[in-house]
């Protein structure tokens, strides 16, 4: 960027008799401990102290308008393009979907561009389009084009979800892009649908491809982490490092609007740094960019790196250079901050560049030394991150996919050892072959075999007509199960009580259960065929009847909540009826049972079996759900004949 005048800068500091937002807000409010500061001025005596020292002391110069009160200097500025998205995530994009703003009150390209030039004159020289989905918008290669013009602007980069990405990249590098961030939470492509309620994962690992292809270095993937979701999957991420130009940015799952954010879900930088270090001890810490979000790492001998994006445990806010504009034209000068101010409405009346920079200082004169923390934020109004932009995916409560490693339980048929999902891309990229789904991943996802079946654990014993038959309990003569003549969730009173438990030995317990959904001969050939409009059935029901296992207590009242070991979920298809036959199995170690935990995952996986198919037939029976088996407990052991 070309140097500007100290003068020049000054006299735009003294231009204005006062300097307010719309709401007549002054530019700085005194921060809790401090000295009051005046509103600036016509005298450069009257400017805050806190930015008049920043100035003086600084050779370079730098737009007063840009410099908030605490010397921080904005030199970085993310537009969102839309606020629409081509995926559903589960937990960005709520069940009943988004308010979005009517199309005559987002910014039109002519106003992006206008509000792009005003901030890259003042000193912005790092642009970052997102969204939404950036690359939906049909003339985000024109703005790219546009804005590469803007003398003094260095980097223009964008952050996708990357299924538009490798069709679009030839033209946006050529354009002038120069920076690609690309969101993606799994390497397991069956969970990557059940998450976004899409397809679309071979698109998004063609879009790294072309990348790297196009050589981008490094290509950014942004892994938000969240417990019971995916945090079993970073030394996946990390591998994929070895051999590639990445870095694999994890991102510290963080509070918006909706997103009933829990700090349970959180994963901090140092519980993942901790784990990582147990498999590669020798991970090593770089130099901090000044300005950065990010703390990066990288293991000797590999091409790409790791980074950690603190914003929860570890703020970043003293070196904050980070204003956001929204799609509705909405400037935000922090992303955790509820304030806004419309530049939108202000362009719209006419208002001139001073005025509009009269604006825009008031705004970053108010920033804050650093947002409130993780459990305020939790509890602040603010925008749906979908509808800021689309860093993170925070809308929906996300779901707690089971503990159980995917990694480590996929393998291919016939192999003794077990391979793991991000070894075989690394070959794939490395033979440079675009990445087609892998042979594991289309055994997982079942595409092109005559017969599908479905299981949340598979077994290196696999029976080959079901991917992850249970393992075989050994044969353990059972006498029958001692009854009794009281009802033991009743007390002497006949209220329901919940059984004390403290006094009981803990046990290994196990327990399986079963169901039967009978589809009829329509819905079983599209469930067979993976032909279903909303999805494949048989990942989501097996998935479903995890998930329910682990909240059983909260759906059966008089429930122990158990911490399972162990849960595992089969789908069989049953030709003969054209049925799917669920089978559940449910392993902890404590002083009650699991059974009604295992009852309670075949019963959903039927349920959830049933909503994917419903569209089709009406004509759909859930029959003999039932508990198989269940040892372990004083009561004795019980196997259904």
């Amino acid at each position: 960027m070309a140097a500007q005048p100290v003068s020049r800068m000054l006299r735009r500091v003294l231009r204005f008799s006062v300097r307010s937002c719309s709401s007549g807000a002054p530019v700085t409010q005194p921060h809790p401990g401090e000295p009051s500061q005046p509103a600036v001025e016509p005298l450069l005596s009257q400017v805050p102290s806190g930015r008049r020292r920043f100035l003086r002391e600084h050779a370079a110069p730098f737009s007063a308008f840009l410099t908030d009160s605490f010397g921080r200097r904005h030199s970085y500025l993310r537009i969102s393009l839309t606020e629409k998205c081509n995926l559903r995530c589960q937990y960005c994009m709520p069940e009943d979907g988004v308010p979005l703003t009517p199309k005559a009150d987002l910014l039109t390209t002519e106003e992006i561009l206008t509000l792009a030039r005003l901030f890259v004159k003042e000193g912005v020289d790092k642009i970052r389009l997102t969204g939404g989905e950036p690359l939906i918008r049909p003339d985000v290669v024109d703005i790219v084009a546009q804005l590469h013009q803007l003398e003094g602007l260095r980097t223009i980069g964008i952050t996708t979800n990357g299924i538009n990405l490798a069709r679009l990249l030839p033209q946006l590098q050529k354009a002038g892009l120069s920076a690609i961030n690309i969101s993606l939470d799994t390497l397991v492509p069956a969970k990557f649908e059940f998450i976004v309620r899409r397809k679309g994962f071979r698109k998004v690992m063609e879009g790294i491809h072309k990348a790297i292809e196009l050589g981008y270095s490094p290509v950014k993937v942004n892994c938000v982490v969240m417990r019971g979701l995916n945090e079993d999957e970073l030394p996946d991420f990390v591998a994929l490092t070895e051999g590639l130009p990445l870095d694999v940015r994890f991102i510290e799952y963080m509070p918006f609007d909706g997103n009933k954010w829990n700090f349970k879900k959180m994963v901090s930088y140092k519980e993942m740094l901790d784990t990582l270090r147990q498999q590669w001890p020798e991970l090593e810490k770089l130099p901090e960019e000044e300005s950065s979000t990010a703390k990066a790492f990288k293991i000797p001998g590999f091409r790409g790196r790791v980074s950690f994006i603190t914003s929860m445990s570890e703020h970043f806010c003293g070196t904050c250079n980070r204003l956001r504009i929204t799609a509705d034209g909405n400037l935000k000068v922090c992303l955790f901050g509820n304030s806004e101010v419309s530049l939108r409405d202000h362009l719209r009346a006419g208002a001139s560049e001073e005025e509009l920079l009269s604006i825009i200082g008031a705004a970053v004169g108010r920033k804050k030394r650093q947002h409130a923390g993780m459990f305020s934020i939790s509890q602040m109004k603010n925008r749906p991150m979908i509808l800021i932009e689309l860093f993170l995916m925070c809308q929906d409560s996300p779901p707690a996919i089971p503990s159980i490693s995917f990694r480590d339980s996929l393998h291919v048929q016939g192999l003794r050892h077990r391979v793991s999902f991000s070894s075989q891309m690394v070959t794939l990229w490395k033979g440079g072959r675009l990445p087609q789904i892998p042979l594991l991943a289309q055994r997982w996802l079942g595409s092109g075999l005559p017969q599908r079946h479905y299981g949340s654990h598979l077994d290196s014993d696999a029976n080959p007509k079901c991917l992850s038959p249970e393992p075989r309990a050994s044969a353990t003569p059972s006498g029958p199960l001692p009854t009794s003549d009281q009802l033991t969730h009743v007390d002497r009173e006949g209220q329901a009580a919940m059984v004390d438990v403290g006094g009981k030995p803990d046990t290994e317990r196990v327990a399986v259960a079963s169901a039967v959904v009978l589809l009829g001969p329509v819905a079983y050939k599209l469930v067979q065929e993976n032909q279903l409009k909303k999805g494949d059935a048989l990942v989501v029901a097996q998935l479903a009847g995890v998930q329910a296992a682990k909240l059983t207590s909260q759906l059966i009242p008089l429930c122990h909540h158990v911490a399972l070991s162990h849960v595992q979920v089969q789908l069989e298809l049953d030709s003969t009826r054209h049925a799917v036959v669920v089978r559940a199995s449910c392993r902890a170690r404590g002083p009650t049972g699991v059974e009604m935990e295992a009852l309670t995952s075949a019963a959903v996986a039927a349920l959830a079996l049933y909503d994917m198919c419903k569209a089709v037939s009406r004509d759909i029976v859930l029959a003999e759900i039932k508990l198989v088996s269940k040892t372990g407990g004083q009561r004795g052991d019980f196997h259904r004949t």
